[in-house]
């Protein structure tokens, strides 16, 4: 198993940035593939990027593409997603995810949540 802590978020100016954090416990944080979503209140939640174990491969939602970057640190058991040139429809609860089961777009597909860190874009 793996537990997963959130970290990062805040108010920010559209235009600006934040870097999230995503801390995970245990040993085997290399071992699971990693996702980002994101949640706004009466949708449901949003795929919004995932890499590899090794950081081998990455994917991200089209609205976020050239504009985020997920990335890891396997030793640090840390996983991150740099959030440039916020907008305002990028306000939303982030949320990490490990261990995708099939297609990692999904979020029924991922095994592990973090509890989510709150992101608020200001126009």
């Amino acid at each position: 198993q793996v537990q997963l802590v959130e970290s990062g978020g805040g108010l920010v100016q559209a235009g600006g940035s934040l870097r999230l954090s995503c801390a995970a416990s245990g040993r085997t944080f290399s071992t699971y593939a990693m996702g980002w979503f994101r949640q706004t209140p009466g949708k449901e939640r949003e795929f919004v990027a995932f890499i590899t174990r090794r950081c081998g491969s990455t994917d991200y939602a089209p609205a976020v593409k050239a504009r985020f970057t997920i990335s890891r640190d396997n030793a640090k058991n840390t996983l991150y997603l740099q959030m440039n040139s916020l907008k305002p429809e990028d306000t939303a609860v982030y949320y990490c995810a490990a261990d995708p089961s099939r297609s990692y777009s999904y979020a029924d597909a991922y095994n592990y949540w973090g509890q989510g860190t709150q992101v608020t874009v200001s126009s």
